[in-house]
């Protein structure tokens, strides 16, 4: 019997990631990771678990979430394979949904599809332009030559009259190495109206048994072909991946009995390991703050600016600011000039002028008198950039150190430490300026 338990609707409707294992076993049950005694045999009850612990870490309201939920099904009817369900890419947030929810849909796919160990089902419906699909688009990102990509196109019942996908399905308009395979799914409304998964499959068969331009390749199509195909390659997949899996768990097994061999004399008091721990972190607090500063770091905050971002902004913008801030007034600084000159030439102003004409020449001291006037005005907003950017060194400082949470006092030793050398050398920046 065909069993129907994956939640449907519009919107998205997978909101996190579903692992699915099929497990070929004499009986028919199903059973969760997060609920482990608990065996399931009626599977609406299925479908309405996904739906309580998706909302459970989601929320209810169209939110997403990375965190996996594990789901096994074991039956006699199933071949076995592991699938992971993901979201569908969305464009426009709905709910309670973040505006860059496009991005973080191709995130979490992205985590998936890119492991070199997993096949890619790159699912476009018929009635769509496939040049477009951004199933397609992402497979290729991280699979450009097409090795672990299979094509699925869905709703061909739903093309325009007189049209056919008779191209795509003959690997001719878009070719990918493992080719397509067409389906015709059950419509909403065959949902609705509860039509079993038997009689949607015996007409999926019918539909392509009896149109056209798909009759030819009928036995190449479907959803059991699909099962049997998935099957098969992911079967000669696991086959070709296997020795170079085998070799890099080998070469992790001996890094790790390397280090267990390090610890196997070490006590738990022994102040080696605990100086070893210390290194660890305090070299983390290093790394971390380096990435802040330089760019490219783990946790990258969408809210604001932080860290190298915000200093740069401090030197190319605000800095700037500052400086066309400074009033200057041209008549004032002429005058000034004016009478710098005089006083330096005292008595002697009329005779030199008319014996030299030195008049054109501004002499070196009053140029200096002069030009000190309105550097010394540059000297505020300098001081004002230093001032911004150690105060954002020092938030850097403290988001670096929320690691050390659990060691509260190396946390603070961190940061005074830390935070004393940076007031050091402001001291000695603004001295330089």
């Amino acid at each position: 019997p065909c069993r129907d338990f994956l939640p449907r609707g519009s919107g998205i409707v997978t909101r996190r990631p579903l692992i699915l294992q099929l497990i070929f076993s004499k009986t028919e049950y199903a059973e969760f990771l997060h609920c482990k005694s608990k065996k399931f045999t009626d599977f609406d009850e299925v479908r309405q678990e996904i739906e309580a612990e998706t909302d459970r870490v989601t929320g209810t309201n169209k939110g997403i979430s990375p965190v996996p939920i594990n789901l096994r099904v074991y039956s006699p009817h199933v071949l076995n394979l592991t699938l992971i369900d993901l979201p569908g890419i969305t464009k426009v947030p709905v709910g309670d949904q973040p505006q860059d929810i496009e991005y973080q849909i191709k995130d979490m796919i992205l985590q998936f599809i890119s492991r070199e160990s997993s096949l890619i089902l790159a699912v476009t419906p018929a009635n769509m332009d496939l040049a477009n699909s951004d199933a397609l688009k992402m497979a290729k990102e991280v699979d450009p030559q097409g090795l672990r990509t299979i094509g699925v196109i869905t709703k061909l019942d739903l093309m325009d009259e007189g049209t056919d996908a008779r191209d795509v399905l003959e690997n001719k308009l878009l070719p990918l190495r493992r080719g397509y395979i067409g389906v015709v799914n059950r419509s909403q409304k065959d949902i609705d109206g509860k039509k079993d998964i038997r009689a949607a499959l015996a007409a999926e068969r019918k539909f392509f048994l009896s149109h056209p331009a798909y009759r030819h390749m009928a036995d190449r199509m479907g959803t059991p072909h699909l099962q049997k195909v998935l099957n098969q390659q992911l079967t000669n997949h696991i086959r070709e991946t296997l020795p170079s899996l085998r070799s890099k768990l080998q070469s992790q097994l001996l890094s790790l009995e390397k280090e267990v061999e390090e610890y196997k004399n070490f006590r738990p008091d022994d102040p080696t390991r605990k100086t070893k721990a210390l290194l660890q972190m305090v070299q983390q607090f290093g790394v971390d703050f380096e990435k802040r500063i330089e760019g490219s770091g783990d946790q990258v905050d969408t809210l604001e600016l932080s860290g190298g971002a915000r200093i740069n902004r401090i030197f190319h913008e605000r800095f700037p600011f500052e400086l066309v801030k400074m009033e200057f007034d041209e008549k004032d600084l002429r005058r000034e000039i004016s009478y710098a000159i005089k006083n330096i030439h005292g008595v002697r102003q009329v005779s030199e002028r008319r014996g030299h004409g030195t008049g054109l020449f501004t002499p070196d001291l009053a140029f200096e008198a002069i030009v000190k006037k309105q550097v010394v005005k540059l000297k505020e907003p300098c001081l004002k950039c230093v001032d911004l950017v150690i105060q954002e060194l020092i938030n850097t400082v403290r988001q670096c150190t929320s690691k050390l949470g659990s060691y509260p006092r190396l946390r603070e030793e961190t940061e005074r430490i830390v935070t004393t050398h940076i007031r050091e050398r402001e001291g000695k920046t603004k001295d330089q300026v």
